[in-house]
């Protein structure tokens, strides 16, 4: 039982990772768009094991943030992306100790 409680508990970590994403970083500006709701998962779910299994840094997920928009994404690295990507991984950093106690 245990274990099924800790894969619920991963399930609704990583959604909050995601809601992170979506309203501190959305490189390509979609937050509020319902369909779009998961469009940032694949993202979420590296971010949230370079937090919790690789113990990450925020300089690291930023970095990790910063690459998938520029190189994946093809977003321009002008303008607040960085600052983004910098703020984004300070929050998902913070919330570590909250997923820990779950």
């Amino acid at each position: 039982m245990a274990r099924s409680s800790n894969r619920f508990q991963a399930r609704k970590n990583r959604a909050r990772v995601r809601e992170v994403l979506m309203r501190e970083w959305d490189p390509i500006g979609i937050s509020g768009v319902p369909e779009a709701v998961d469009e940032y998962d694949t993202y979420a779910d590296k971010a949230y094991a370079m937090l919790m299994v690789e113990r990450a840094s925020a300089e690291a997920i930023s970095a990790y943030l910063f690459d998938v928009a520029t190189s994946h994404m093809g977003i321009s690295s002008l303008g607040t992306l960085a600052e983004r990507s910098d703020r984004t991984a300070k929050v998902l950093v913070a919330m570590r100790p909250e997923f820990e106690t779950h």
